[in-house]
């Protein structure tokens, strides 16, 4: 007998014995109010008829279920709630079978775990990601999870929020069976007539007992110490823990009770709303005038001059997304060490047994050393990696005129130099770009996408599409001097630097800034990037700089040494036998004494709150200043900047959603209680005051 119910977005339909349920919610099937309802009634029709022996639950499109419906976020929750609905499904008394093909996330792999059997397509992925989002499984994931996966595997997969392979997943127990093909339908069918064939009755996965719970609680014990260590201030990690702490101690149902407690605690921190504004503001930030108003151009073959650290970097970049790669260096000493530098990554990742030497071999072949620039006549795309002066690259873009073909994208990555003035060395500025990566450039996510002047809007599309076949997160900057990034950072640490003349070391601001939730503090990253760097950039602002600005030149006593960072052994801290955390410095301390001493300064004593303060709103303060001169097009992409470039707390959202958070009128307050100090560097962005007098918020300003 053959009958079909149908809702909006899941339909049910009975072949033979089997009730087949399909969830239909494009593009991935999220976890909407439709889909939820429609499981539970398929559940309900299912033990309703006695011509149903067996339920499968599958997905149409590319995905089971991909997770939950970012539609819904921020509003009511509406019933039938996922926790009800993942019940049901384990409650039936008739076998329930989920056949996983593409993504099964978050709450798709928590329907999935509360189905009795599960079957997996090569292409399935599984995982539990709300961690990224601030959140915990909250329909019964950390009580299900380490059932069948074991504890220590389950907090882990929980913990990282990545992704498991179909092979993986089975391996780690949370799949039952592996299928070949792509029909994931006639798969799901197949094990299911399978199972009926063999009698199997429900197996129910709360049923099943956590082996050896001594040593799954220590196994616990272990992972919260280190997510305590690794975790920077994030909330929701040792809630993770904590709920399966309660899955190993607790009954089951009191253990699904304490999850839901628990995943309300994390649903109403303020980090989840940081973690959902840094999501969506990553996907908003693509959202440019350029792109509603040209199509990108064709690109297929790209060349770097350059090959130093970031241009083998973005050589790496190029070559993972399958792009064919010509390298220009002056001469041959000069090629061969660019060349040696793009393969010391690819050794490196054949020696920590992530790529074989095969693989290796098959993408250097899309690799081309030269140099010679005529042999990049024919490339799509060009982009310019050489030391950091101007008239070097207005060199460089010179030739690049005579040889590139018409129509070719001629892109500079410069961190700081004016690209107008680049383009104008050439005969066709509407063809030249900024891209500026991020060193590592094969790891970093950001690239800050630069709009000169007289660039076409194609040529600004192209750079978009460019960044999404390398995976980067593109933000569209405007041109000044460091863009939006470089520009803001060399104001908040010139705070960093008063603080410490004013009187705090070196060290306590790094702690501050870490206890906030970034990776480094300022003097370590300086250590890191290398102090000369930014000695040149001030020796090449002096001449512009105001007289009548404060200057501490602390740094430049340090540099002055030949202290340059971790490359030297030593900066702002000591590195002995070349360890990568560094120690105080005495040294240090004393030229900041002597430095304090010579300008008549009594230090003081400022708190990590002190400290942040100040931090904060220098970064908040020059942010806004950024968005009013339309350098950046929304405080949004400000934000993106940060998170994606800079080591900023994903949980707090980026700087100007933290300024929204605290409220914009008592960052004001403080900028304006810092300026009766110093007037000239503590001056309040007139956005700022605006949106303050108006009543509004940094968010009012992120929609184009």
């Amino acid at each position: 007998m053959s009958q079909e119910v149908q809702a909006s977005v899941v339909h049910t339909r009975l072949d033979g014995e089997v009730l087949v349920v399909s969830i239909n919610n494009p593009p991935v099937n999220a976890l909407g109010q439709a889909v939820r309802a429609g499981l539970l009634a398929a559940v309900e029709q299912a033990a309703g008829d006695a011509a149903v022996r067996c339920v499968l639950l599958v997905g149409e499109g590319k995905a089971f279920i991909a997770g939950a419906d970012i539609r819904e976020f921020g509003k009511p929750a509406m019933p039938p709630s996922l926790p009800e609905v993942c019940n049901r499904i384990e409650a039936l008394d008739k076998p329930v079978v989920a056949a996983i093909h593409g993504p099964a996330l978050g709450g798709g792999l928590e329907v999935a775990m509360s189905a009795h059997y599960r079957l997996a397509l090569p292409a399935a992925k599984l995982g539990l990601p709300e961690v990224t989002l601030g959140l915990l499984p909250g329909a019964g994931g950390t009580q299900r999870a380490p059932r069948l996966m074991g504890v220590k595997a389950a907090t882990e997969l929980m913990l990282g929020g990545k992704h498991l392979s179909a092979k993986a997943a089975q391996a780690a127990g949370l799949v039952d069976k592996l299928a070949e093909g792509q029909d994931v339908l006639a798969a799901g069918l197949a094990y299911a007539r399978e199972l009926l064939a063999q009698g199997a009755q429900p197996r129910r996965t709360r049923d099943i007992e956590i082996a050896d719970k001594a040593a799954a609680l220590a196994e616990l014990d272990a992972l919260a110490a280190d997510t305590a260590k690794k975790s920077r201030g994030l909330f929701s990690p040792a809630k993770i823990v904590e709920c399966v702490r309660a899955a190993v101690e607790l009954p089951f149902d009191e253990g699904l009770a304490r999850e839901r407690a628990l995943f309300t605690e994390c649903l109403d921190s303020p980090q989840r709303a940081g973690l959902v504004h840094a999501f969506f503001a990553e996907r908003e930030v693509v959202k440019i005038p350029e792109a509603k108003a040209a199509a990108p151009r064709a690109f297929a073959k790209i060349a770097i001059i350059g090959g130093g650290t970031m241009g083998a970097g973005i050589t790496v970049s190029a070559l993972d997304a399958g792009l064919p790669v010509v390298m220009i260096e002056r001469d041959a000493e000069s090629i061969a060490r660019g060349q040696a530098n793009v393969e010391k990554v690819y050794d490196g990742l054949i020696a920590r047994g992530r790529m074989t030497a095969e693989a290796k071999a098959a993408v250097m072949a899309r690799y081309t050393p030269s140099t010679s620039y005529d042999d990049i006549g024919d490339v799509d795309l060009v982009i310019e990696a050489v030391f950091e002066d101007l008239e070097v690259k207005k060199a460089v873009f010179k030739e690049l005129d005579r040889v590139c073909r018409k129509g070719a994208v001629l892109a500079t990555n410069t961190s700081y130099l004016d690209i107008d003035a680049i383009a104008a060395a050439t005969s066709r500025p509407e063809d030249v770009i900024g891209l500026h990566f991020f060193s590592p450039a094969n790891i970093m996510k950001l690239l800050e996408i630069v709009v000169p002047a007289k660039v076409a809007p194609d040529v600004v599309a192209t750079a978009f599409e460019l960044a999404k076949k390398l995976k980067k997160v593109p933000v569209r900057a405007g041109v000044c001097d460091g863009f939006i990034g470089n520009r803001i950072l060399a104001i908040y640490k010139q705070a960093a630097d008063y603080i410490m003349e004013d009187g705090a070391s070196p060290y306590e601001i790094d702690e501050a800034v870490r206890g906030f939730g970034y990776p480094m503090g300022p003097f370590q990253v300086t250590d890191l990037a290398g102090g000369d760097i930014g000695w040149a950039t001030r020796k090449r602002r002096a001449a512009t700089r105001d007289p009548k600005a404060r200057y501490v030149e602390i740094a430049d006593r340090v540099c002055e040494q030949g202290w340059f960072g971790q490359k030297t052994g030593r900066g702002f801290y000591l590195y002995p036998q070349g360890v990568r955390v560094g120690q105080a410095d005495p040294e240090v301390l004393a030229i900041v004494d002597a430095e304090r001493a010579k300008k008549g300064i009594t230090p003081r004593k400022f708190t990590a709150d002190e400290i942040m303060r100040r931090y904060m709103a220098a970064m908040v303060n020059e942010g806004a200043k950024v968005v009013e001169e339309g350098i950046a097009l929304r405080p949004l992409d400000v934000d993106v900047t940060f998170i994606s470039g800079y080591g900023f707390p994903r949980h707090r959202g980026g700087p100007m959603k933290w300024a929204d958070m605290q409220g914009l009128e008592k960052v004001l307050a403080d900028i304006r209680e810092f300026a009766k100090e110093d007037a000239l560097f503590w001056k309040p962005a007139p956005l700022l005051e605006k949106l303050v007098a108006e009543g509004k918020s940094f968010e009012s300003l992120n929609s184009l």
